[in-house]
Formats: structure tokens, sequence, C-alpha cells
């Protein structure tokens, strides 16, 4: 139990070892205990990468309430958490709710989410000690028992397979380590070839193991090529090349799983109430490595090599999906085949679990995601045997893709909303607006990460460009577009025209992340926005870009009661607007010129702004304006004769 802060429960345990599934089957165990919700999030990326605490707070807030405003992405303010996480706390106040945190690197990850509430429980996962969190002892996973090995084979190969040779059983578990992971893959081995018999498949993993442990050796021959591997590949002379994988690189000081050493002393607490600090983190630790003579990788080994090709190259090529998850939608588009194809083989490598499968989406269709513990080995296979230029067209394919799948959902929600694009075919089609609406709230954040990944790599950007402009006309119309979703878009096309040298499309991004940040009464962060915005334009000479960014600025100024720079940006905004001739424009901000000038008591100079404003109204026929401009004027004149 953590002083102050809701129960903790860690499961510890290397990749394979089970501790997803058991965190799981424990959280459907224990739900009816906690009626107001079960929250999930998985906090490392597939390449070992770290969520951020921030992001990992919005996805669990909008798990909670879906309607509920998540707040902005934002930074961090005076060594404090995001905003996302104030929030998630605050939401928390008062519920019984258990959140499952999968996949923990560091504790700098889960200690912000961790609400002054008692009721609630949080479980984690994760390969080494959560150092920073102190009181906590933590389940550390091992491998099955005999007799749950047994079983779990018996349920996946046959009973009677097993129990016709349970000395075969128990040394096929022993070779697997007894680890959950290894077990399934030799499962699916076996179910793959009937007359394999279970020993000679123990003697297979073990002979592969064996290879794997003898290359891995740091001296002999093999060693010296392991090594060579390490440092950087050689060339058929010898001679040394540099290495290009980087993610494959192992960290020399990865934590322990035992906590037995490489702990850090936790850090004191702070003094106040736990609801209104965060604890600082310790360094982020480096990704628990699979090495290459584990079991698991063994028993990978064996099912991949007995894959069809066609089959192989699905698989490799599936690290390439939006968070690794893919349907035969977005599978098709991958390899270049027909999504019935692209089904049949998603299906067979889920047979031999290679494949874990996922919630189906909205309108049935089933989607599968590629195993952590088994991506950086399936990366390293892909640029391998797979040319780059093939890489790359199959991630243009995905993209495009997106985008025909984004339009055709936008077109079924307003088909008045310009022409409707090709139609799809049959086998991709969504049926109609309501599993439009559905398949664009669910798959969401896998769109939003396939646009970050292709905006990431830099390299094609003009898919991911078309990608983004059909998002943010097709969210809206859902009637459930986050703001904090509109707002990861803007901040994409910002980088994609900040890197391309567009000053004025960079200009519009900002003035639209300044109107999310005001929408949300962040003004300051808002006026940052404006500002820049107005920079970029001004380079460009975009006088009504730069009008629009000194009004917002303006407009920020105004709202945090600086009546003065508030009075001098809208004159500034007044000037362009009436070189530009845009009267109504001039009309609203010689109203705003005048509040500013009211705020500051110079009543004489509000009163000149509202009647040169009624004057620019009048010559344009808006009665509507005339009426509320002239209101505000007798107002004004009304409490300055009342002594005001």
């Amino acid at each position: 139990r953590v002083s102050g802060r809701c129960p903790v429960l860690v499961l510890a345990g290397r990749p394979g070892s089970g501790r997803t599934a058991l965190a799981a089957r424990f959280a459907r165990t224990v739900a009816a205990d906690y009626p107001d919700g079960v929250l999930f999030a998985r906090l490392s990326a597939p390449d070992g990468g770290r969520v951020p605490p921030g992001r990992a707070a919005r996805l669990l807030l909008e798990q909670l309430d879906p309607q509920a405003a998540v707040p902005l992405p934002g930074v961090v303010e005076d060594g404090r958490d995001e905003p996302g996480c104030a929030a998630l706390r605050e939401a928390l106040a008062g519920l019984k709710v258990l959140l499952v945190l999968d996949d923990v690197r560091d504790a700098g990850q889960v200690w912000p989410l961790l609400a002054d509430e008692p009721g609630c429980l949080v479980v984690a996962t994760t390969a080494g000690p959560l150092t920073g969190i102190e009181d906590i002892d933590p389940v550390i996973l091992g491998g099955l028992d005999r007799q749950a090995s047994g079983e779990l084979l018996a349920d996946l190969v046959g009973g009677t397979r097993i129990s016709c040779d349970p000395v075969g059983g128990a040394d096929l578990a022993e070779a697997c380590a007894a680890r959950p992971a290894a077990l399934r893959l030799m499962a699916g081995w076996l179910r793959g070839d009937p007359k394999l018999a279970v020993t000679e498949a123990a003697r297979e993993l073990n002979r592969v193991v064996g290879e794997q442990s003898e290359s891995a050796r740091p001296d002999g021959a093999a060693g010296r090529s392991a090594k060579a591997a390490k440092a950087g590949r050689t060339d058929r002379q010898g001679r040394q090349k540099p290495r290009e994988n980087k993610g494959e690189q192992r960290a020399a000081g990865s934590a322990p799983t035992d906590g037995s050493a490489g702990s850090e002393p936790p850090a004191a607490e702070p003094a106040g109430s736990p609801a209104s600090w965060v604890k600082p983190a310790p360094e982020p630790a480096e990704p628990v490595p699979v090495p290459d003579n584990d079991p698991l990788l063994g028993a990978f080994t064996l099912v991949y090599r007995g894959l069809p090709a066609a089959q192989a190259r699905m698989l490799r090529t599936l690290t390439l999906a939006p968070a690794q998850t893919a349907d035969p939608r977005t599978a098709s588009a991958l390899v270049g085949c027909p999504a019935p194809e692209a089904a049949a083989t998603l299906a067979a490598l889920a047979e031999r679990e290679l494949l874990g499968e996922e919630a189906p989406a909205v309108d049935g269709t089933p989607r599968y995601r590629v195993p952590g513990r088994l991506y950086p080995r399936l990366v390293r296979l892909r640029e391998q045997e797979d040319r780059p230029a093939e890489t790359e067209l199959a991630r243009a394919r995905l993209l495009e893709r997106l985008v025909r799948l984004t339009e055709s959902a936008r077109a079924l929600l307003d088909p008045a909303d310009g022409p409707a694009p090709d139609p799809l075919p049959a086998a991709l089609r969504l049926g109609s607006a309501e599993q439009a609406r559905d398949w664009l709230l669910g798959e969401r954040e896998l769109l939003l990460g396939a646009v970050a990944d292709a905006i990431g790599q830099g390299d094609l950007d003009g898919s991911a460009g078309r990608l983004v402009t059909a998002l943010l006309r097709a969210l809206p119309l859902t009637g459930a577009a986050a703001p904090a979703d509109l707002y990861r878009l803007h901040e994409l096309v910002l980088t994609v025209a900040e890197r391309n040298g567009r000053p004025r499309r960079a200009s519009a991004a900002l003035l639209n992340l300044g109107d999310l940040q005001a929408a949300a009464g962040c003004w300051e962060q808002a006026g940052t926005h404006y500002r820049a915005a107005l920079e970029h334009a001004r380079t460009v000479g975009d006088e009504p870009l730069c009008a629009r960014a000194l009004e917002g600025a303006a407009g920020c100024h105004r709202a945090l009661g600086d009546a003065v720079r508030a009075a001098d940006w809208y004159g500034r905004a007044l000037a362009l607007r009436q070189s530009l001739g845009d009267h109504a424009a001039e009309a609203r901000l010689l109203a705003r010129v005048a509040e500013a000038h009211t705020a500051q008591r110079r009543f004489e100079e509000a009163d000149r702004e509202y009647r040169a404003a009624l004057a620019v109204l009048r010559r344009t026929g808006d009665e509507r304006g005339r009426e509320a401009v002239g209101a505000a004027l007798a107002d004004l004149r009304e409490r300055v004769g009342g002594g005001w």
C-alpha cells in the first residue's frame, strides 16, 4: 500500500511469463468489487518505447467517461505532472475503479496515475522492479508448475495427444522453462504437424535453444561472430559495416527481475497533502530484452521456420501496422493481397499462436496484434529478408488504404460534404453511417498512431498529410471528436509544414492549436501559439493570417485581464482589417477596442469606438450587429451617467 495513495499490486516477470494474462484473469475475478469500472492501458510500445503518463491518463479518462472533457496535451509545468494526470486523479475521487497498467517500464509512469482514493486498485505488470515506489512487494512470476504446464498443453494441443505421452509433455514443459508463451508457441507448432511426436518437439526445441546459446557465447568463433554482430555487421570480405537496427541493441544495465540488484533507494516523500504532489521519478529503465538463448525465441524459431512464405511475409509486415494491430482491411493493404486472403492468413497465424486476438471491430471484423515479446525479432527478420523498397511500399499502401477508409466513413456520415470517394471493394466497405461513426471512434487511436508514425519517419509526408486532412474532416462528424485528438492532428500538420518550409500552412496550424487552447481556457498557451502563427504569417506577407493571429492574441490578453495589451493588439488587428476592406471584421474589432478602453476607464475613447462600429454596421446593413453594439453603447453611457 502506497502511503496516501490507492493500493498497488505489481506482477513482475520476463516477457512471456504470462504476467499480462494473469493480470487480466485477476481483473475479471475481482471486477465485481469495483463497480465503477475496470480500465486498461499499455505503458510500453511494442518496440520498447515508453508511453508518457500524461498520454496514458488521457486514455484512461476516455474509458472512464467517454463524454468527459479530456485535457489537451501539455508540457509539465514547474516539475509537476501533465494536466491529464491530475484530471484522472480528480475523476477517480470517490470511485471504486480497477486500473490495469500493462508492461510498465518505470515507476515514473505509475506514480502520477495513483489516485488519493483507497477504494481504487492499480495492478501493474512489469519486467523489472518499480524502484521509486516504496512499500511494494512484487509478485515475481517464474514458470508454471508441472501440473499446470501439462494442463495448458492438453488444452492447446489436445488431451489425448499429451496424455498418451506424459513423459514427452513433461520434457516439452521443461524445455520451455514452463513459460506460458513458449508453451503456446510449441502447442501451435504441434497443432500444425499432427504427426510430430511431443518428445520430438521437446528435442527439437532443446536443439534450437542450444544452437542459439552457442551463437551467443562470448568465446569461440560463434562468440566472435556475435560480438561482431553487436558492434556492427560484416561484409563478405570480413570488413565491419555499421549496424542499422538500433532498436535491437541490448542495454547493458537492464533492471533485474528479482529486484536484488540495481535498485535505487526510494526518494523521500514530499511534504503536504498526497493529493497535491507528484513524486519525482527515477531514470526510465531500458526495456528488458529477450535473450537469444531464451526458450521463447527458440520456440518462435521453430514455428517461424515452418511457415509458408506468404504467412511469414505477413507476420513480418505486420510490424509496420499502427500499434502492431491489424484487421483484414489493413493487413491486405500492407502485403498487397485481397482482404479475404488476408483474413485467412491472419487466422492461420493466430492458430499458430503467433498473433494475439484483439476485440473485433464494430462491424465484427476480427482484429489481431503482434505480441510485444516477438516484435524485436520480427523487425530483425523483416530487415534481413525484405528489401527497403518493399517496406516503404507497404507503408504507403497502408496510409492510402486508411485515407480511403476514412473518406468513405466521412461520405457515409455526411453525403453532402463534397464528392463521394471511389467505392471500396465489397470486403472493405463500411455498411452504414452508424458503422462509419463507430469505426472512426473505435479505430481513432490506431489512425492517429499511423499518422504519427509516418510523419515521425518523414518519408511519406504526402500520404500522411492526406490522412490528416481526411481525419480533420471526418472526426467532427462523429459528434464526439475529442479536442485532444484534433490538437494532436494539428500538431502533426505543424510538424510537416515546418519541415517542408511551408510557413502559411504552419501559421494556419498554429492558429488552430491556439483556438483549441483558448476553448479550453489555457490562455497563456493559446497566446504563445497565436504569436508564433503571427511570425510565420509575416514571413510570407499574409495579412489576413496576421490579422487573425493578432486578434487571437488580443483575446488572450483580454481573458487574462490585461486590458492595455488587449487594446494594443486589437488596434493592430483593426488596422490590418481596415486595409483589407473587411468591414465585418472592422466593426467587430472596433467593438473589442471599445471594450478594452472601457476596462481601462477610458470612457470617451470607448464611446468613440462604439460609434465608429455603428457607422460601419450601418453601411453594411448588419441590423443584428447594430442592435448588439447599440446596446453596449447605451449601457456604457448609462453607467457613466450614473457616476461609474
